[in-house]
């Protein structure tokens, strides 16, 4: 990701662009503002900071929120759920990296 992120309408359809406040994420995901630190905490997400200081959140951000709260709800501990979201995530990527690779070919 560059260091600016994009501004104006191409930013909107940019998923890793820093949209939502913490507190409109909280409400969206329809958690704490304390759960979105602790996923912070635990490095399964780095918000980005406004100038004043404050998280911002983007799309993919909550999605994987929102699945850590998925497997939080279902008694996952906070610790495996992010270890479970990650690993997820790195597998994603790596059936996408192969789909490109047998298209290529």
């Amino acid at each position: 990701m560059s260091s600016t992120p994009p501004t104006g309408p191409a930013s909107f359809d940019d998923e890793d662009y820093p949209a939502y406040t913490m507190g409109r994420a909280a409400e969206m995901l329809g958690t704490t503002p304390g759960f979105l630190r602790s996923l912070d905490e635990a490095k399964l997400i780095t918000p980005q900071r406004s100038e004043g200081g404050h998280r911002r959140y983007s799309r993919y951000q909550l999605r994987l929120a929102a699945r850590a709260r998925e497997l939080v709800d279902q008694g996952t501990a906070l610790d495996a759920a992010c270890r479970i979201i990650i690993l997820e995530d790195q597998l994603a990527e790596a059936l996408r990296i192969n789909e490109q690779r047998r298209e290529q070919d």
